[in-house]
């Protein structure tokens, strides 16, 4: 019998690493939140993890305190109505920032971001190569140094940083603040633009990402992402996005960091598309 137990111990882990866990619960793992998956529970009581979650307790409740509690009081007190309507959110050059468009608009039906950063695999921390989980989640949190100091991303420091480990694009940043705004997700389907703007399941020129997720009770809120060059050229070139954004109807507009791409000719347009069809 002692042959045996070793035997049933790998095969018992290995049916655990063999059912993936939920979108929800790879993003709060990543989060440094706690899990209640066992194959990603067992991981939580590693070192590793644990810093992880320390670092990221830390600074969350310095951006908390300085920043996001402010701008939910300036939210609805600068825009009204509009700060909490359902209509769609047109995010424009956003690259992962789900954290300021939902703080600034957290009941948004539908979010709609684009940017150059690839979508990338969707995350599956347990099958992560051992020996790679400190660099992935040390890169991760570096990766966010900017953003949860500043506002903004430091774009390409933060393509090295999730390219150098096997979480690599813009769907770890995506969950991490999904995660830690107090959403749960209930799906993430990759998907794709055709030119005429319809979700296509493959062979498509634009690639991008659904998302589906609620916070507490509230009604299912969509997050769409497309890597896309959202330049003139780029929109002659590839124009399933601004077509998709099209059919989405009226809605806000967000711009922020690279805000000022639209006082360029080669991004006019874009500019007059979010001009046309924001509200606020």
């Amino acid at each position: 019998m002692k042959f045996w137990i070793p035997v049933l111990a790998i095969a018992f882990a290995s049916a655990l690493a063999a059912e993936v866990a939920s979108p929800d619960q790879q993003a709060r793992f990543l989060a440094g939140l706690t899990v209640t998956d066992p194959a990603l529970q067992a991981l939580t009581a590693e070192s590793i993890w644990q810093q992880h979650q320390r670092e990221f307790n830390e600074s969350w409740n310095k951006l908390e305190n300085g920043q996001l509690a402010k701008i939910r009081n300036w939210s609805p007190q600068t825009l009204g109505n509009d700060a909490n309507s359902r209509d769609p959110l047109y995010y424009f050059f956003s690259g992962p920032d789900f954290l300021y468009a939902s703080t600034l608009f957290p009941k948004a039906s539908t979010y709609i971001f684009c940017g150059l950063e690839p979508v990338g695999p969707v995350p599956d921390v347990a099958a992560l190569p051992r020996g790679s989980m400190a660099p992935s989640l040390g890169n991760l949190r570096k990766s966010l140094n900017a953003v949860l100091s500043f506002s903004f991303f430091l774009t390409k420091e933060m393509k090295v940083d999730l390219r150098a480990t096997q979480l690599s694009g813009i769907l770890p940043v995506l969950y991490v603040f999904m995660a830690r705004t107090g959403n749960t997700i209930k799906s993430t389907e990759l998907v794709s633009l055709n030119n005429d703007g319809d979700i296509a399941t493959e062979n498509a020129p634009t690639s991008g990402v659904k998302i589906i997720f609620s916070r507490d009770s509230g009604p299912d809120q969509t997050l769409y992402y497309f890597s896309t060059d959202f330049s003139n050229a780029g929109i002659k070139n590839r124009p399933g996005f601004i077509r998709f954004c099209g059919k989405q109807g009226g809605g806000n507009g967000l711009v922020k960091a690279a805000s000022y791409l639209m006082h360029m000719n080669e991004f006019s347009d874009a500019r007059d598309f979010l001009l046309a069809t924001s509200k606020t």
